[in-house]
């Protein structure tokens, strides 16, 4: 080993940089020349040196490091002897002959590189002028993708401030950045852009975008202004977003007592970007079909979607830019919280949307992730700083949000209100990990928070409570709820429980601390409970129609296994209309989990879902249609000669809805009856209806022949097109044919969106090939591809597979081993439901995994392999062939 190397050897495999060198400042200037797609660079850091040292260690990768000084606060130069570019471990070491005294001065580092097309860090993309391709850049930093841009300290609690300088940019182009403008000079055809010296921030807010724009602007109450960066000609498409983000500003200034903190906030609309949007400080970048919105093209779930995402950027500039996580560990009180708080806004400006009820359905994808043995806890150990990438996902946003919404809960809205403001001013411009917060809302409530949360957030998984009356007494116990049947390791938690008990208007609360439990309720059994409950004149007719409801409105992130008798209480309570729409959901989802990990069998399932043939609100009913179509596809392994029979009861348990609801939009319905008929169409075509399927055909035709007719409303049209896509086939070739002429020809993003969702759903498999390599062509922009896998037909699942193995290196190629690549793998794989196939895709992957993508290929295996042991379950169901024809033969 030489020298180089031992210098080296010390800082490898490190977590974290080490502390003895602080950034406080970086003057940032960026050369960029679009034509060659390159980039070089000068960024001066003032840095203070609070332990002294031969060394100064931070990150960088893939740049080509040109030029290095020091130069302290007493104008000594120091030259670095070694200049160490390690890609291995992302970092960029300096070492001097001498030592670097402790104190303030500039780090000097001129640096080149490529701009990239993989979405990440500072990156290439196009947009079309005049009929021409064009060049265009943007960047996304989050999580530790800033270091290919610029050497820097790219850890959150690296604070700094940032004075950035884009020099070479075409004079026609707009330049963004986290701050205004405050220079601009011409030099030529090109420009030189300087922005005002920004906040304190982390290096992962940085941003820079330079395009072709035009834009719209509002002002909020106290002089912010806000602008939406749209492609040009379609600012009008901005407007809702705007005004989304000028009332959620307002919003949060009031809701946290703390005003925000820059004096400007734009919003940009970029052709290609890896997630939905980032919340760079100052400077939110956005896809373009989540902030566009589009009158004729933008359905009411796309209205409702473009709302939260607006609200939850606009939040981070409180949860995460003004109050940032102090490691990746605690990214949850970015991502949980924000995701939480756009919920709340929106529910104050749209409160017709009931849109707490549609958290549910994210709070469900929580309990799925969370219930898997490769599982993490919310607060999460992050060993490589590159592989926190993984960890944006369903724990760190779903679950996260819904352990804070039973906390609120649980302390009241006033107290957690107050609490979330005394913690913003407390830490605000710095770092905080999740105790801090434990700690204020301790201080505040009163209450031993960090007691009972700190149990949810650094231990993996959650409980299900099983609850049994026996006599008058509710008897408790909770267990680790796992999807693959097993019972965990002994774990508990302390778990709020709230109960209903025969009425909304008889509740109570308390915790459960240890793993059992019992709760007497004699008074209500013995009584019939008071005198205006039901109006029951004795206390057995009371009690043949009284029910126990735990976890009311599903406020609680835990599963409830009732005993028989309460479940079939509960039953003729959602029959009845006794229970609220929450509700219905909820014991339907626990029900469906319970069954998923072989607690319960099919058939028992089945029989409960028959008392949800009834009127639904919009939640129940899209839950409804999701466990059908989960259990459908079990079926088609498990059962396959009862497929048919049972698609049947499940189109009857949706026509009745499915005639109400109807395909032309009524004047002056909700928003929420347009969700609904979007869902049940869908679930129709799914199933196979015939009817719905010949109506979906004719009307595409009439779409076909004109594009302004109204029989093909924009709610209805992701149910005509998998319609179309399900009547394709390699002889009929039609379909797919008028779709990619619509894909070609239509400018909206949210129709092309549409369209690539269902052009994979045809049960032809070269089809779906044909499809895939569409996917994989330049006409989808890498952006893209998660819509064309989501909708990959359950027929085509072993030609995906077959797809990915053979086209491998290529993928890897095109898309890197980043956020691209993540879904891609979960939507092929995940799909299967034999060990067999569990067996091959493992070892497939044995050799291939990488750090960036090992624990989504683990879940996805381990989500496989559950559905695989559910397969068998089923198949020992004795009453199930029964049970299903009974139930088709209703109707």
């Amino acid at each position: 080993m030489d020298s180089r190397e031992k210098k080296l050897e010390q800082f490898k495999g490190q977590t974290r940089l080490p502390n003895f060198a602080v950034p406080k400042r970086y003057d940032l200037t960026l050369n960029l020349d679009l034509q060659v797609c390159t980039f070089s660079g000068i960024v001066l850091i003032d840095i203070s040196i609070v332990q002294a040292t031969k060394f100064l260690v931070l990150n960088t990768l893939d740049l080509a490091i040109d030029d290095v000084s020091f130069t302290s606060s007493e104008n000594h130069n120091h030259i670095p002897t070694d200049i160490i570019v390690d890609n291995g471990d992302e970092i960029l070491v300096l070492g001097f002959n001498d030592s670097l005294a402790t104190g303030n001065g500039v780090l000097k580092i001129c640096f080149s590189g490529t701009l990239n097309e993989q979405l990440k860090g500072l990156y290439r993309c196009t947009y079309v002028d005049g009929g021409v391709k064009k060049n265009m850049v943007a960047t996304q930093f989050e999580a530790v993708d800033a270091r290919p841009c610029f050497p820097c300290w790219d850890e959150p609690a690296f604070k700094a401030t940032f004075k950035i300088t884009l020099t070479n940019v075409p004079l026609e182009l707009t330049a963004l950045s986290n701050m205004p403008v405050s220079l601009e000079k011409h030099n030529g055809r090109h420009k030189t852009i300087y922005f005002e010296e920004s906040v304190v921030m982390s290096t992962y807010l940085v941003a820079v975008v330079v395009g072709l724009f035009d834009y719209i602007e509002d002002t909020t109450d106290d002089g912010i202004k806000v602008r939406a960066y749209t492609p040009v000609g379609q600012s009008e498409k901005g407007k809702f977003a705007l005004k989304i983000a000028v009332k959620a500003l307002e919003f949060f200034k009031e809701y946290f007592t703390f005003p925000y903190g820059l004096p400007k906030l734009d919003m940009v609309a970029v052709p290609e970007f890896s997630g939905g949007a980032m919340e760079n400080y100052g400077l939110i970048i956005y896809r373009e079909n989540e902030l566009l919105h589009d009158d004729l093209h933008s359905s009411v779930a796309n209205t409702q979607r473009m709302t939260i995402v607006v609200a939850h950027e606009v939040a981070h500039h409180w949860f995460g830019n003004l109050v940032t996580m102090e490691w990746w560990t605690h990214l949850w009180l970015n991502e949980g919280f924000a995701t939480w708080v756009s919920y709340l806004v929106t529910d104050i400006l749209f409160p017709e949307w009931k849109i707490w009820n549609h958290l549910l359905q994210e709070t469900t994808d929580g309990l799925q992730m969370d219930a898997l043995e490769q599982s993490h806890p919310i607060e999460v150990e992050i060993h490589h700083a590159r592989s926190v990438i993984e960890y944006f996902d369903a724990i760190s946003y779903k679950k996260g949000s819904a352990v804070i919404r039973m906390l609120q809960d649980f302390l009241g809205n006033e107290i957690f209100q107050k609490s979330l403001s005394s913690y913003m001013a407390r830490y605000a411009w710095g770092n905080a990990k999740t105790e801090d917060l434990w700690s204020v809302l301790s201080e505040v409530s009163g209450v031993g928070v960090s007691k009972i949360m700190s149990i949810w957030t650094k231990q993996t998984g959650y409980p299900v409570i099983s609850l049994s009356l026996k006599d008058c007494s509710l008897e408790f116990k909770q267990t680790q709820f796992l999807s693959s049947g097993l019972h965990g390791d002994g774990r508990y938690w302390i778990i709020p429980i709230t109960l209903s008990l025969g009425s909304y208007d008889r509740r109570t609360n308390f915790l459960l601390e240890s793993e059992f439990g019992e709760l007497d309720i004699s008074d209500i059994c013995h009584t019939g409970g008071s005198s205006n409950m039901h109006q029951k004149e004795s206390a057995e007719d009371f009690q043949e129609e009284f029910w126990i409801k735990a976890n009311v409105h599903q406020a609680g992130f835990y599963r409830v296994k009732y005993d028989d008798g309460l479940l079939t209480q509960l039953a003729k309570a959602i029959k009845s209309n006794c229970i609220s729409a929450a509700d219905e959901f909820g014991i339907l989802d626990d029900t469906f989990a319970l069954c998923e990990a072989c607690e319960i069998p099919l058939s028992s399932l089945l029989s409960l879902i028959e008392v949800y043939e009834k009127d639904l609100e919009q939640i129940t009913l899209s839950r409804l249609i999701d466990v059908c179509q989960n259990v459908a596809k079990i079926a088609h392994d498990a059962i396959p000669d009862l497929l048919a029979t049972l698609k049947q009861f499940f189109i009857n348990l949706l026509l009745l809805c499915a005639e109400s609801l109807g395909w032309d939009v009524v004047p002056g319905e909700s928003q929420l009856t347009a969700l609904m008929r979007e869902e049940v169409l869908m679930a129709l075509v799914r199933f196979g209806h015939r009817e719905t399927c010949e109506e979906a055909l004719k009307r595409f035709q009439a779409f076909l022949d004109d594009k302004k007719t109204t029989v093909l409303p924009v709610d209805t049209r992701k149910a005509a097109y998998i319609a179309v896509m399900r009547n394709t086939s390699n002889d009929i070739r039609n379909g797919l044919e008028h779709l990619l002429r619509l894909y070609r020809e239509v400018d909206a993003v949210q129709e092309k969106t549409r369209i690539l969702r269902c052009l994979a759903s045809s049960s032809d498999t070269t089809i779906v090939l044909e499809v895939l390599d569409f996917m994989f062509s330049d006409e989808v922009r890498s952006q893209d591809i998660i819509y064309v896998a989501s909708g990959i037909s359950l027929e085509g699942r072993s030609t995906a597979w077959t797809w990915l193995k053979e086209r491998w290196d290529m993928i890897l190629k095109k898309w890197g081993t980043g956020p691209l690549l993540h879904p891609l793998i979960r939507k092929i794989v995940t799909p299967f439901c034999s060990h067999e196939m569990a067996d091959e895709i493992e070892a497939f992957f044995a050799p291939r995994v990488d750090p960036s993508f090992a624990m989504n290929v683990n879940q996805s295996l381990e989500i496989l392999r559950i559905k695989a042991r559910w397969v068998d379950y089923v198949k020992q169901d004795a009453v199930l062939g029964e049970v299903v024809s009974q139930l088709a033969s209703q109707k």
